[in-house]
């Protein structure tokens, strides 16, 4: 590889890095609700619940069970969260492994500088095609959560 198409994959591969972090960025913004919800409302109520728990008229063991039952909607609700943020980075992921591979056929068949540029092109269609699924993905937890707007 010459010095100038290394230039130019360099140049490729930092505006691709920056595509990545302004989905990062989509996302924390888009789920700050949910994460708010998740951390303040269901947090509260956990506490204050566990807090009832203890009771010197109770067991220890009566004491462990009404806090574990006291913290079963926080860990759902953080068990969803997980849940439906690893199948969109995963789907992510996906998608940009078939940028990658279409990467690799063109590069074979074209040359170097025109497949990068496809796959730049292929990386930023991934992305912004995931970014426009955030505000479904936020809707289907803030209706599972009974978060209301």
């Amino acid at each position: 590889m010459n010095s100038i198409a290394a230039a130019e994959e360099q140049i490729v591969t930092e505006r691709l890095r920056r595509k990545l972090n302004e989905v990062n960025a989509a996302a924390q913004s888009h789920l700050s609700d949910i994460q708010d919800h998740v951390n303040f409302t269901l947090q509260q109520a956990y506490f204050k619940c566990a807090y009832e728990c203890f009771d010197r008229k109770r067991r220890q063991e009566d004491i462990s069970n009404c806090v574990e039952h006291c913290s079963v909607p926080v860990l759902t609700a953080q068990n969803l969260v997980e849940s439906e943020m690893a199948k969109f980075q995963e789907r992510l992921q996906r998608s940009l492994m078939v940028c990658q591979d279409k990467y690799e056929t063109l590069k074979l068949q074209q040359g170097h500088s025109s497949a990068m540029n496809d796959m730049e092109s292929c990386v930023n269609q991934s992305i912004d095609d995931s970014i426009k699924t955030l505000p479904h993905l936020v809707g289907k937890l803030k209706v599972s959560l009974a978060i209301s707007d």
